[in-house]
Order: C-alpha cells, then sequence, then structure tokens
C-alpha cells in the first residue's frame, strides 16, 4: 500500500514537473513566428557549402551553382553577390518557389569566396543567406 502511494506521488511530481518546463518555453528572443520575413527561405544549395569536416572539397573555376528559394520572395527580388560583384543568376519558378542558377565569375579562381544571397520578403522585408565554397585554380 506504502508503496503504491509513493509510486503515485512520484509519477504525480514527474508529470507536474514536465508540465512545468513546458508552459516555460519561449522562443528564441527576438524570434517570431508571424515575421513575414521568416516565410523566405534558402535552401538546397549547389555545390555543397565548404566545411573542413564535412565537406572540404575543392569546386572548379566557373561552376554551377544553384539553391532554391520558397514562393514568400518574388524572382525579381533575387540577387546573388560575391563580396561587391553582382553575379547573374536565373530565377525559373517551380512548384513550391523559385530555383536560381548561376556560374562562378571568373575572378573567383583559387579562393574562399561566400555566395551571398538576397530576396525581399513579404512586406518588402529584407531576407539574407549563403554559403562558402573553396574555389580551385
Amino acid at each position: 500500500m506504502i508503496s503504491r502511494t509513493l509510486l503515485q506521488l512520484i509519477i504525480t511530481a514527474s508529470l507536474c514537473g514536465t508540465v512545468g518546463t513546458v508552459w516555460a518555453y519561449e522562443a528564441s528572443p527576438g524570434a517570431s513566428s508571424t515575421d513575414p520575413c521568416n516565410q523566405v527561405i534558402f535552401s538546397a544549395f549547389t555545390p555543397a557549402p565548404f566545411s573542413v569536416e564535412k565537406n572540404n572539397v575543392e569546386v572548379a573555376p566557373k561552376s554551377e551553382f544553384s539553391f532554391l528559394v520558397s514562393k514568400a520572395a518574388p524572382p525579381s527580388s533575387i540577387t546573388v553577390k560575391i563580396k561587391d560583384e553582382k553575379v547573374p543568376v536565373t530565377v525559373k519558378p517551380i512548384h513550391n518557389g523559385n530555383l536560381v542558377k548561376g556560374k562562378l565569375p571568373e575572378s573567383a579562381v583559387g579562393r574562399y569566396i561566400r555566395l551571398d544571397i538576397f530576396a525581399k520578403g513579404p512586406g518588402g522585408c529584407d531576407k539574407a543567406d549563403g554559403w562558402l565554397l573553396k574555389v580551385g585554380k
């Protein structure tokens, strides 16, 4: 009888502790699920971003690159830059957003580069992302 009461007490205390933790959860400060710019999502970066641990690979000069942008970004607002140099891209609407393709410029040879990508979101908000590539000679 005492062990059953003790077991019920432990289970009740555990459940209260779990529910208290769930109630105390709050999203990251400054993050808002209602922020319309969170609807702009960049994904499927190709070639894969450079990483010493996971992808220590050089890409060839003038290589093609591509990525996806969600439908929330108007195609005309999508731009790509390396440092301050604008990189020409084509934007093709697809069923779940836009497919963006381009080629690395001739100036990107034998160094690390960051492809910076920009797009406008709903209400004109600015969204940016990008990825690092190691370009061979």
